[in-house]
């Protein structure tokens, strides 16, 4: 479904991406994990055309995206979504409103279809009635939702999700886990989680890739990844930071 292949994403003098290699299969959830600055979300803007490759391949469905006009980007973006760290909720705009934006925009569906569809959407995460409701009274794991809800809204064949529980509580962290693998379920779509909290990675993905330093050093089945002999990998799991020798024997670690 989504392939990279030798992309490096550069500004000035710095490298996010360097010569990463990825191939995210048709149907499945790969989680991706690193720590702040690694390059996961720029790799989600990639795909989804926030951001041009420095050079590069990037193929989604066997398009060449690096290749394509902003046109046929545009169209091609249909068939994704994308859940944004902030939920990315138009304030303005009732809930309804937020989940039917790409509908108005894109097809050709009278209101009334489009209302059937909202409302449908909206039950698949668990929020319905909420039509008339705006961000603002909005709880974060219930911004989440709609945020979701309206990345469905087209029925996408990828989805990608940025930080999905970031700033909730575990019990809603544990709502939006389960409302991922129900997506993957209902929709027979690909997903893309880029996250921190490992127990929801551990929950969704099929596989999970660990971004370090713009390159990815493990990219393996999720219980293989768990049990990896990889020293950082372990590291990440557990949360220990690398400590060097000299600095205990220093004393500046204790």
């Amino acid at each position: 479904m989504i392939e990279l292949r030798d992309v490096v994403l550069s500004y000035e003098n710095r490298t996010i991406l360097d010569h990463v290699d990825l191939t995210i299969h048709d149907g499945e959830t790969l989680a991706i994990l690193g720590g702040s600055g690694a390059g996961k979300s720029t790799l989600l803007k990639l795909i989804i055309g926030l951001l041009r490759p420095t050079s590069g391949t990037i193929l989604v469905d066997g398009i060449d995206i690096t290749k394509i006009s902003d046109e046929e980007f545009d169209r091609l973006r249909q068939t994704m979504g994308m859940v944004f760290q902030y939920s990315a909720l138009f304030d303005s705009m009732s809930v309804g409103e937020n989940v039917a934006f790409g509908l108005r925009q894109h097809t050709t569906m009278t209101e009334e279809q489009i209302q059937h569809t909202v409302a449908r959407k909206l039950r698949m995460v668990g929020l319905p009635k909420t039509e008339k409701y705006m961000p603002n009274e909005l709880s974060g794991g219930m911004k989440k939702r709609i945020s979701l809800a309206r990345a469905i809204a087209l029925d996408p064949n990828i989805i990608l999700y940025d930080e999905p529980t970031s700033g909730l509580d575990p019990i809603t962290s544990g709502t939006i886990s389960r409302l991922i693998r129900s997506m993957q379920s209902h929709l027979g779509c690909s997903s893309v989680v880029v996250t921190h909290d490992m127990q929801s990675a551990f929950f969704v993905a099929d596989r999970i890739a660990l971004l370090d330093k713009g390159k990815f050093i493990e990219v393996s089945e999720t219980e293989s990844f768990k049990h990896s002999k990889n020293p950082k990998v372990q590291q990440f799991i557990e949360g220990r930071k690398s400590v060097k020798k000299d600095e205990i024997e220093k004393g500046e670690i204790s």
